[in-house]
């Protein structure tokens, strides 16, 4: 088996400062303060389980202690709502705001919208930690998933404000051609909507290098926490070119009938760190030297 890496692996910036934030805040605080981040920093299963090691514990943020005097709080890189902030603040929680700045840009950006008078368009995951953040600095905006639910609200907003003001901001993590359609579908109503480029590049960088790693492969595996849109995005786009793919978590869940197919190609999602490649490279090595390929040479 040959194995091809995409030009763009590991980690983007936001994530690799939140990492790097938390990493620094749990040494200060070892043995004198308890350190939490409100939900989970990143993404990443693996990475997360190695902090909860280091004593860095989960805030459930419908469950919050009254008390956080003591406590060292990680805003998390998707980043939160205003409001929830202001919570944490009153509670005297010691505050580390991990949010990426490419995300915190979106939410000032839309604050300044909606001030400015404009109804909102937000593409993106409806229950997504950054959509939700998103939201929180412009409480009256219309989350769209895609093209038809864009339509479905343009429309109703037309027919009750024809000459409102609109502008489009979109998920960081949201594939170019799906924030076009949904732009598309809005302009249909409001032709001079304003599209703010909100698309973070380490995203199209990474789509960009999977498009030109697919027709160099038969098959891929995408290296990455299920929970993380866009490395689910990437598995999409796999996908939609005809490969055969699979999102992988852990080394474990590398399928057996990968051995079947000459050229693979690895890919990752922004949160996936540089040794959980390695680890996957190197297993499917010591895999490939066991043939017949089976879990139990993984």
């Amino acid at each position: 088996m040959n194995l091809i890496k995409a030009e763009v692996l590991g980690y983007c910036m936001g994530v690799r400062r939140a990492v790097t934030m938390a990493e620094e805040a749990v040494k200060a605080a070892a043995g004198v303060q308890r350190v939490f981040t409100l939900g989970p920093l990143i993404h990443n299963p693996q990475v997360l389980e190695q902090f909860r090691s280091q004593g860095l514990e989960v805030l459930n943020e419908t469950e919050l202690p009254e008390d956080l005097a003591s406590a060292v709080v990680i805003i998390r890189a998707h980043g939160i709502i205003p409001q929830l902030e202001s919570i944490l603040s009153y509670k005297g929680a010691c505050l580390v705001d991990a949010t990426c700045p490419r995300v915190k840009k979106s939410q000032m950006k839309a604050r300044f919208l909606t001030d400015a008078g404009y109804c909102i368009f937000l593409a993106g995951e409806r229950y997504h930690g950054e959509v939700i953040g998103i939201q929180g600095y412009a409480p009256a905006c219309f989350v769209v998933a895609d093209p038809v639910e864009a339509k479905e609200r343009a429309e109703t907003l037309y027919h009750n404000v024809p000459t409102a003001k609109t502008a489009l901001l979109g998920q960081t993590t949201i594939a170019p051609e799906e924030y076009q359609g949904i732009a598309q579908a809005i302009q249909a109503y409001f032709p001079h909507l304003e599209i703010i480029d909100t698309i973070c590049k380490a995203t199209r960088d990474r789509q960009h290098a999977l498009s030109q790693l697919c027709p160099q492969v038969d098959a891929l595996l995408i290296l990455g926490g299920k929970e993380s849109a866009n490395t689910r995005r990437l598995l999409a786009i796999a996908q939609a070119q005809g490969k055969q793919a699979w999102l992988v978590e852990t080394v474990a869940e590398i399928p057996p009938e990968i051995s079947a197919y000459p050229v693979v190609g690895l890919a990752t999602g922004a949160s996936t760190p540089d040794e959980f490649v390695d680890q996957i490279a190197k297993a499917l090595s010591s895999a490939q030297a066991a043939e017949p390929m089976g879990r139990e040479n993984l």
